[in-house]
């Protein structure tokens, strides 16, 4: 096993069909959820780290032991690197029972047979599916599949696990649970771990840190909240589903204005002049009619334009208006649904001065327009 100090550390760069290919990434003992959309890079990554491909140039290394150096013409192969996978609906055998896929974890390393099936019993009553070890994938849960594929990743004590969209592939419900379990179990078992997925809200709550990358680039790493609070570019908000316009601020008073590109302006209460990024969450955008006598339509913070699409989930509805710019609202239920609010239908959008936060404007050079990264990221979801 890892020592606690040890990490993986991962340097590649490769030439892809349309993009180079270009990470650093040191992961500890942590899950580190790489996000994207299709296309990004992402299982590219997951992928050297394995050992499936040879990169044009490459450092791979875990616990000061190399797994590859292109330069030195060292590229461990996949069974001689202790690593434990996990593929994208678990990518078991379907002619094989769930004991039988969990004992295939063990075929890079001999074992007596009263020795492999002691670890199979253990690893099935750990993750719950003792019961199912004579089913077929065929017949069990999609939960349950992927209880058997991770019994199968750790079946030989790996040093790191990689999890390929290990939640895309369920129903929302199974998701949540699975979801609450696997972040349980690998809390336990503590290895550096990488899992990709091209949903943020899949990974927020299971990651203890996030790096999003997009077009192989890394464009931002922290926590989830990080991301959340102070997204560095348009992308990434997008990407964590919250509001981000770039401006030009002035103190005036005890405000800051920030004019838009477009010609509007808003107001905020923190300091700052120049070029800066306004953040605002969508749960604190209020919504109403445009054009009727409320609050929200008279407020200094407002924009106006047609719902372009209302999604509820939980006990939510997160609003897209097609404002100049655009932006996001989330409000209950109740709230959207006493507005009536359907596609196409005028609203005013608000926010208070003091809902805002200032953060530094990304490159605009290296990045997408908002418009083009929620494309991106709509298209994902």
């Amino acid at each position: 096993m890892v020592a606690p100090d040890d990490t993986l550390r991962i340097a590649i760069r490769h030439r892809l069909r349309r993009f180079e290919l270009d990470v650093d990434l040191a992961v500890g003992r942590e899950t580190l959820a790489l996000v994207g959309p299709s296309g990004a890079g992402k299982t590219s990554v997951l992928r050297a780290v394995a050992g499936l491909y040879r990169p044009d140039h490459a450092r791979i290394e875990l616990a000061g032991r190399t797994l590859t150096d292109i330069a030195r013409h060292v590229n461990l192969p996949p069974e001689s690197r202790r690593v434990g996978l996990m593929f994208q609906d678990g990518a078991l055998f379907p002619h094989l029972s769930i004991a039988r896929n969990v004992a295939y974890g063990l075929r890079p390393r001999p074992r007596r047979r009263r020795e492999r099936r002691a670890r199979i019993d253990e690893l099935l009553t750990r993750y719950g599916i003792a019961e199912l070890r004579d089913a077929r994938p065929g017949r069990v849960s999609g939960g349950e599949r992927q209880r058997a594929a991770l019994a199968r990743a750790v079946a030989t004590t790996p040093d790191m696990l990689l999890l390929d969209e290990p939640l895309s592939a369920l129903d929302s419900v199974t998701k949540a649970r699975v979801s609450r379990e696997l972040a349980q179990w690998l809390a336990e078992l503590g290895l550096p771990t990488i899992l990709v997925s091209h949903d943020y809200a899949d990974v927020a709550g299971l990651a203890d840190r996030i790096a999003v990358i997009d077009a192989g680039r890394i464009v931002q790493t922290g926590t989830a909240a990080d991301l959340q609070r102070a997204p560095a570019s348009p992308f990434v908000a997008a990407f964590v589903a919250t509001n981000y316009f770039r401006g030009t601020a002035r103190r005036d008073g005890d405000l800051t204005v920030v004019t838009l590109p477009q010609g509007g302006r808003c107001t905020c209460t923190s300091p700052a002049t120049g070029d800066v990024a306004l953040v605002v969450d969508p749960w604190a955008v209020t919504l109403a009619r445009a054009g009727a006598d409320t609050d929200a339509d008279a407020a200094p913070n407002t924009v106006r334009g047609p719902v372009a699409q209302v999604v509820r989930t939980g006990g939510v509805a997160r609003v897209t208006v097609s404002s100049d710019p655009p932006l996001v609202a989330e409000l209950p239920l109740e709230r959207a649904d006493a507005l009536g609010l359907v596609r196409g239908e005028l609203v005013a959008a608000a926010w208070s001065p003091d809902a805002a936060r200032l953060v530094p404007p990304g490159d605009p050079a290296h990045e997408r327009d908002g418009a083009a990264a929620r494309a991106a990221v709509s298209t994902e979801r």
